[in-house]
């Protein structure tokens, strides 16, 4: 099968770069002309490939976390900083997901489509749908982002562009309504890795389900992609997230690039300062705190073992799979983010030591180990992943369990879950109502998920039980980094890693203060897009504000 990046490479052939204007962010840059091409299915593809590209961006995936209590963005002009500790505004919204380039390059197509001429109605209709999906899919995260939100058409002045906002609920309807009628002329398999198939336009319709409340319908999806029978667990959790891991069967949609011509960049932003990165998002205290002990208690559980001067120690499994942490083998030496000098010299990683020193004393493990997979971490040929199998099970059990309380399927999909990462089975006499079992899948979650992205949507969508969101809870306060030492000379090796740091319990250093107000729910209009379009209005909490 060949990889989308193949077609990314030869489609870009057939965007011709205009010099039109852009309509307020509605009229793409790029267009085919309409004398030479769309007669053939070959032009048809070629300009589905266009719509791929930025359809979804890795380097956002990668950042994502950042705007949570599970990540911190070093440095403001990156775009997700602000968005994290709450004072971004519409004349500085942090990164922008407000743009409709790609849907109209799909909007494009779709009236094109019909003077081609295909090699069969199947695959007509199944390029027709990959492209609805697309366009489905770029709503969904503007409604995330800023709920309601322009449907647009094509426009051929900028003054027909200025539409106003339609609302949420409409752009919620139009995209459940664009996908229910894409996926059943969708191909069962992926015509290359990337392409949406079945499965991965099901996976989008759980996803916009499950954060959108509509629990029944995001249950029948997950379900519905088991009964696909394609996807299952990658026995090793770690190896998702290398190059060698792509082609797992767990993956259901991922990103694609490719080094030298189409790479992610990102990458090397996301290495230790003393890997030549620059520490741009890494994890915080709260992320390594939500993973259980590996007896599967939490660690302010009494009897868990859990050890504040080694909080490394003893823990679940995916924690030393996720994040490069003080102590820990990585890249030829002990990571070492504790000590301010090492034999004297400067410690390059010690959070205060360069701006590109991990401010928490952490870094992602994920998308970044093995170093030696890449051979330039500036031109890295990494694929973050967009949806895979762990989030349809996960999915299932927790809108089982807020529908009909637990059960033993909801047990074992969670347990399919736990299982692969060396975790033990949910402790079903422990939790065995719907609100006990609703916390360990909401940690669960976080653990399985830690650095993909999806952290802010989960706390925006779930309340705690005074019916706030959780993210009022996480996201107010003081971010800050453990302190301490290691006990043992970063030179030499010592038998269990995890117990190289000792922490100094209850000493901490402030990162930086964080607010979220419930209008931080969504995020502010950019201003600029505000002012291309009077005809937007600005959000609830951010009028007036600068």
């Amino acid at each position: 099968m060949k990889n989308l990046k193949f077609y990314i490479l030869t489609g870009f052939a057939a965007l011709a770069l205009t010099s039109c204007n852009d309509f307020l962010t509605t009229v793409p840059k790029d267009a085919m002309s309409p004398s030479s091409t769309w007669k053939s299915q070959d032009d048809v593809e070629k300009f589905l490939t266009g719509c791929y590209d930025g359809w979804e961006d890795g380097s956002a995936l990668l950042y994502w976390d950042s705007a949570s209590d599970f990540a911190y963005n070093n440095f403001p002009w990156e775009g997700f900083r602000n968005i994290g500790n709450g004072s971004f505004s519409p004349s500085d919204p942090g990164w922008s997901f407000y743009g409709f380039t790609i849907i109209r390059r799909v909007n494009t197509l779709l009236e094109n489509a019909e003077k081609a001429t295909f090699s069969s109605d199947a695959a007509k209709k199944d390029i027709i749908a990959q492209a609805r999906v697309i366009r489905a899919y770029r709503y969904f995260v503007m409604n995330m982002c800023y709920g309601g939100v322009p449907i647009i058409g094509n426009y051929t002045t900028a003054q027909e562009a200025q539409v106003p906002r339609e609302s949420s609920d409409k752009v919620r309807d139009y995209v459940l309504d664009e996908l229910d009628a894409a996926i059943p002329d969708l191909n069962t398999t992926p015509s290359a890795r990337g392409r949406i198939a079945k499965g991965a336009a099901l996976g989008i319709k759980m996803r916009a389900c499950l954060y959108w409340g509509k629990l029944q319908e995001a249950k029948e999806a997950a379900q519905q992609i088991i009964d696909l029978g394609q996807y299952s667990l990658e026995p090793d959790y770690a190896n998702l997230f290398t190059v060698k891991g792509q082609n797992s069967k767990e993956i259901i949609l991922a990103t694609q690039y490719i080094s030298g011509t189409y790479s992610l960049y990102t990458v090397g932003q996301l290495y230790p300062n003393g890997d030549g990165g620059w520490s741009s998002v890494v994890p915080t205290q709260q992320c390594v705190d939500n993973y259980e002990m590996a007896n599967g208690m939490t660690i302010d559980e009494a009897g868990s073992g859990y050890d504040p001067a080694h909080p490394f120690h003893g823990r679940d499994p995916r924690l030393a799979m996720s994040i490069i942490y003080p102590g820990c083998d990585w890249n030829g030496r002990v990571f070492n983010s504790l000590d301010k000098t090492i034999d004297g010299a400067d410690n390059v990683d010690y959070p205060t030591a360069a701006d590109n020193a991990s401010k928490t004393g952490l870094s992602w493990l994920k998308y970044l180990g093995p170093k030696s997979q890449y051979a330039d971490m500036w031109d890295a040929n990494c694929c973050p992943i967009v949806l895979r199998y762990a989030d349809v099970l996960l999915t299932w059990a927790e809108c089982e369990n807020e529908l009909n309380g637990p059960s033993a399927e909801v047990y074992r999909k969670i347990n399919q879950v736990r299982n692969r990462a060396g975790m033990p089975n949910v402790d079903e006499a422990k939790y065995n109502t719907k609100e006990k079992l609703r916390e360990l899948i909401r940690r669960e979650r976080g653990s399985e998920f830690a650095g993909e992205g999806q952290r802010r949507w989960d706390i925006l969508r779930w309340t705690t039980s005074d019916g706030k969101m959780v993210a009022e809870k996480v996201l107010n306060g003081t971010l800050s980094r453990i302190t301490g030492t290691l006990v043992n000379s970063p030179t030499k090796d010592s038998s269990d890693p995890t117990m190289r740091a000792t922490i100094t319990p209850g000493a901490t250093e402030v990162i930086e203060t964080r607010t979220f107000k419930d209008y931080n729910k969504l995020f502010p209009i950019p201003q600029s897009n505000i002012d291309n379009n009077p005809k937007l209005e600005q959000n609830p909490g951010y009028e007036g504000a600068k």
